[in-house]
């Protein structure tokens, strides 16, 4: 991907840069390589540094708006920074190509699944400094494809049946949990009939450190003798990051897991929280159930996207994030 943006802010006749992101999806915790490449302006220029800044889009529920960077529901949260290269001389009409090789955080949403996209927005932005003034290009889009353990999970979640709702970036933290970035992602997911009377749908969150995978699942149930004061369940489970290649069976140890979810919190009532560290071992019953899958449904969906109302709103969003961030405009 190459992505070209005049600086405007260091006057007429200033330097260019391409910012150019080696082929592929970049992973959780992996490294996004590729180089920026500059072109001198008119006049001779002093830069003090190059750097690259990740970002997203993300929403923020009415708790949170006061501490979200942007109060109005949504906004742009920079979560990653690297300076990749800085004081040189770069002259007038000169190309000059620096080459990086930064590290994700682990805690990088996915934005794909199989190449289809989850309707997820990140992005790159490249800040040039230069004789004290800085100027920020637009946010060109990054993509994230998951790790082998979030590729496992959402694959036999497929298998047993759950379909893909939606995806989105929510400001705040998980108590409880190891999260580092101040969003999270959540995945929404439709249960299969077996659950359909227990939840109305499972909530899927992904938490990433170098040693293995933190799995958070909640249960929504609004009303009903399931739920009587439309409160959550939520438990977490941690693997390890083998994937679909390892020798444990995904399906029958993700299938126990929902089963613990909905009983418990049947069991125990709405206020149930539980926290789990039982991924390493012990499996619920391998069960397979039939229907339209996460697996399936993403890939449908994303079609489906592409020519309906669904699509028109993710469009929109991603159009407003990557088209309508001014170069100058703090995250």
């Amino acid at each position: 991907m190459v992505f070209k943006r005049l600086l405007g802010s260091l006057g007429v006749g200033g330097p260019t840069v391409d910012t150019v992101l080696d082929p592929g999806a970049a992973r959780p915790g992996g490294t996004l390589s590729g180089r920026v490449r500059l072109v001198g302006g008119a006049a001779d220029h002093e830069v003090e540094h190059v750097a690259l800044e990740l970002a997203a889009r993300v929403e923020t529920e009415t708790e949170h708006r006061e501490t979200a960077p942007e109060g109005d529901g949504e906004g742009v949260v920079v979560f990653d920074r690297h300076t990749v290269g800085g004081s040189f001389r770069l002259a007038a009409g000169e190309e000059t190509s620096i080459p990086f090789a930064v590290t994700l955080p682990w805690e990088t949403p996915v934005t794909e699944l199989h190449g289809r996209p989850l309707g997820i927005s990140l992005g790159v932005r490249t800040e040039l400094a230069v004789a004290g003034a800085r100027d920020r290009g637009d946010l060109d889009p990054l993509a994230v494809a998951p790790l082998p353990a979030q590729q496992a999970v959402l694959e036999a979640l497929d298998g047993l049946g759950f379909g893909f709702r939606s995806a989105d970036l929510e400001y705040g933290r998980i108590g409880g949990t190891g999260q580092q970035l101040p969003f999270h992602q959540e995945i929404e997911l439709t249960p299969p009939p077996r659950y359909a009377h227990q939840a109305n749908e499972i909530e899927l969150t992904f938490l990433a450190v170098p040693g293995g995978l933190e799995v958070v699942l909640e249960a929504d149930k609004r009303g009903g003798p399931f739920c009587d004061d439309g409160h959550d369940a939520v438990s977490r489970f941690t693997v390890p990051h083998e994937g679909p290649a390892g020798p444990r069976d995904w399906t029958a140890l993700v299938d126990g897991w929902i089963q613990e979810l909905v009983e418990h919190r049947a069991s125990y009532g709405s206020h149930a929280v539980y926290g789990h560290d039982s991924g390493y071992a012990g499996h619920g019953p391998g069960a397979s159930h039939g229907g339209p899958g996460a697996g399936a449904a993403l890939a449908a969906g994303a079609a489906g996207i592409a020519g309906g109302l669904v699509a028109a709103e993710v469009v929109d969003e991603v159009g407003d994030f990557f088209g309508g961030d001014s170069g100058d405009e703090e995250g």
